[in-house]
Formats: C-alpha cells, sequence, structure tokens
C-alpha cells in the first residue's frame, strides 16, 4: 500500500485528513454535500486510483438512542450487497469509536445530484426526462424486489446522482433505507416532506411510498419546481398532502400524457402500481428501441 502521507515538498501534492482503518481510503476535506446527520466529502481509493464519495454521520445525534445507531450500522452494511447499475455502490463501512461516527465510502457521480444538474441544463427533452425516469424505477424496482424488500423512504432529486456523461442516473443516499419483511410494512415516519406520500404519515405503509415520491420527482424534473413550492411551512405542506390537495406545480405540466403518469403515481396506495407496472407504462414506449446504456435490471 503507498504511502499516505504525501511528501510535504510536493506542492502538487492533496494530503489526507483522515484514512480509513485499512489505509486504502483517504479523506480529502472538500465537502461534496451535507444533511441533518450525515455529510459527504471527496475521497480517493488509492488500490483502484479512482474518486470515491466518504459518507460520514456523527452518532452523537444517536447519543440517546443505542438501537437506531445499530439499526443504521446494519442497514447500511445490507447495502454493500445491492449490485445495480441504477443504485450507488458501496463499497465499505466502518465505526470509528474514537471519534464517534459511522463511515461508509460509495461511489461518486461525475455531475452532483438530478436537481442541480436540471437546473443547471434548463433545456432538456421530454425524451431525456423519461430516460433518467425510467432509470430511477429501474432501481427502485431493484430495490422493491429484493430480499428482503428495501424502501428508500427519502427519494427526491437531491438523493439521485448523474454520470453526465454517460446520462446514467442512480439512486442514492439510503441512509433512511428500512427493511421490511414478508407483509412489507413499514412505522416510522421518516423522509423529505414535500415528497412523503401521505400514508408516510401515518405510520402504516409499504414500498409504494417510493412511487409516490418517484411521482414527484418527475413532477421537479418537467417543471424544474420543487413541489409544494407555494407553501411556507412543513405544517402546511402536511395539510395539503393529507387533504389529497395537489402542488400548483402540476398545473404547470401542459403534456396531458405527462400529466396522466405522474397522477398514477401519486394515486391512493391501493391504485398505485408498482415500479414493475410503471416500466411497462405505454409513457417509456418511445424510448424502448435507441436505450442502450440502462438495460440490465437485475
Amino acid at each position: 500500500m503507498p504511502s499516505v502521507n504525501p511528501d510535504p515538498l510536493d506542492k502538487d501534492s492533496e494530503p489526507f485528513v483522515e484514512t480509513d482503518p485499512t489505509g486504502r481510503y483517504g479523506r480529502y476535506s472538500e465537502l461534496l454535500g451535507s444533511g441533518a446527520v450525515k455529510k459527504v466529502y471527496r475521497a480517493f481509493d488509492q488500490e483502484e486510483g479512482i474518486e470515491v464519495a466518504w459518507n460520514q454521520v456523527k452518532l452523537k445525534n444517536f447519543t440517546y438512542d443505542p438501537a437506531m445507531v445499530d439499526r443504521l450500522y446494519s442497514e447500511v452494511r445490507l447495502l454493500r450487497s445491492l449490485t445495480n447499475q441504477n443504485i450507488i455502490t458501496l463499497y465499505s463501512v466502518w465505526r470509528d469509536e474514537e471519534h464517534n461516527t459511522l463511515n461508509f465510502i460509495t461511489e461518486v457521480c461525475t455531475s452532483g445530484n438530478l436537481r442541480e444538474y436540471r437546473k443547471k441544463h434548463k433545456q432538456v427533452s421530454m425524451k431525456a426526462l423519461k430516460k433518467w425516469s425510467r432509470q430511477i424505477l429501474k432501481g427502485l424496482n431493484y430495490l422493491h424486489l429484493h430480499d428482503p424488500c428495501i424502501i428508500h423512504r427519502d427519494l427526491n432529486c437531491s438523493n439521485v446522482f448523474v454520470n453526465g456523461n454517460t446520462g446514467q442516473v442512480k439512486i442514492g443516499d439510503l441512509g433512511l433505507a428500512a427493511t421490511v419483511g414478508k407483509n412489507h410494512s413499514a412505522h416510522s415516519i421518516l423522509g423529505t416532506p414535500e415528497f412523503m406520500a401521505p400514508e408516510l404519515y401515518d405510520e402504516n405503509y409499504t414500498e409504494l411510498v417510493d412511487i409516490y415520491s418517484f411521482g414527484m420527482c418527475v413532477l421537479e424534473m418537467v417543471t424544474v419546481e420543487i413541489p409544494y413550492s407555494e407553501c411556507d411551512s412543513v405544517a402546511k405542506i402536511y395539510k395539503k398532502v393529507c387533504s389529497g390537495v395537489r402542488p400548483q406545480a402540476l398545473n404547470k405540466v401542459k403534456d396531458p400524457e405527462v400529466k396522466a403518469f405522474i397522477e398514477r403515481c401519486l394515486a391512493q396506495p391501493r391504485a398505485r402500481p408498482s415500479a414493475a407496472e410503471l416500466l411497462k407504462d405505454p409513457f417509456f414506449d418511445e424510448i424502448d428501441d435507441d436505450e442502450n446504456n440502462d438495460t440490465d435490471c437485475s
């Protein structure tokens, strides 16, 4: 293993702030993103010679909930077993007892998240948006058919990542993912309010909450507007969602086919289709023949 301490006289070299216990991965100081409990840093895999993302969760946020820490750790470990080209790959995970952090190394996408990418590129064809949507669905289908079933629970455009040079998109940020048993139901409220299905608030839901969130993602992709941006508080969003009031952004969708597809995703749980069913929707017919970079659904 090469030395992780660069020559101090080498001005072109970038020093690592810290390395993982094996010495394989080195973290730089550059922050790629941050959330309520997690920070993501640029890092380097010395063995493969590639840049990666170093995700760090401060466990002090869960000091009084050791069960949550254990669950978080076990669920992140489970993600190591996932192999799908539309899911961000997890390479390594470990707990740092000294600094009270949970760390995990994931692949990094060259163009950042879909929300920022879409804002940056305003002129995008409906065909391209459908290609992105289809890849997200393929990732969801993989998670939902996994044994045990995995519910993402926090799907939104900031948790979908893009390789802009290939047009490939991948679902990431599975930190809130829940594994569920045979009945496919979960019971805790987590997520991003604008993208949360009404039944999530009732604390009794299935993987179909991800389909609702996916519908909101499609809406954001089409309108370049976060759903319910007309609301100035979480309470107002909650009230509208639970009352079945659609976000104003939906009125901006002029294409009836696109609007109908989004509405199908936002339907009541009983009428909401699965990811597998949506992949067969005529909405995707025009892109079936010319797709070559995301044909694998395994």
